[in-house]
């Protein structure tokens, strides 16, 4: 069974910056890829950023606008989003995930583990 805790999240101002960290249990954290989505109230849960295991990123251009950076370290089985310049409709409930195998993902279908969330607020 692999779990995913992620931390980080908290409340901040607009411009300001945040780092969530995600770290994973099981031995097979190195050979999936990962990705964070977030899910504000009453809408779907989006794609935030993807990365694949050798490293290569992917992110959500709707939005992202170069504010963020996904990283990972597989030697802690833990992955990293640096967010930056923050804004208020940043605000969501963020979510680590480990997609079902190496490559970028971008469905929440296509994840199978989940971690609990970790709420990122951004005020005006």
């Amino acid at each position: 069974q692999v779990q995913l805790v992620e931390s980080g999240g908290g409340l901040v101002q607009a411009g300001g910056s945040l780092r969530l960290s995600c770290v994973g249990s099981g031995r097979t954290f190195s050979t999936h890829g990962m990705g964070w989505f977030r899910q504000a109230p009453g809408k779907e849960r989006e794609f935030v950023a993807g990365i694949n295991v050798s490293g290569r990123r992917e992110y959500n251009e709707d939005f992202v606008d170069g504010r963020f950076t996904i990283s990972r370290d597989n030697a802690k089985s833990t992955v990293y989003l640096q967010m930056n310049s923050l804004k208020p409709e940043d605000t969501a409930a963020y979510y680590c995930s480990r997609s079902r195998s190496s490559g970028i993902y971008y469905r929440p279908e296509e994840f199978d583990y989940w971690g609990q969330g970790t709420q990122v607020t951004v005020s005006s």
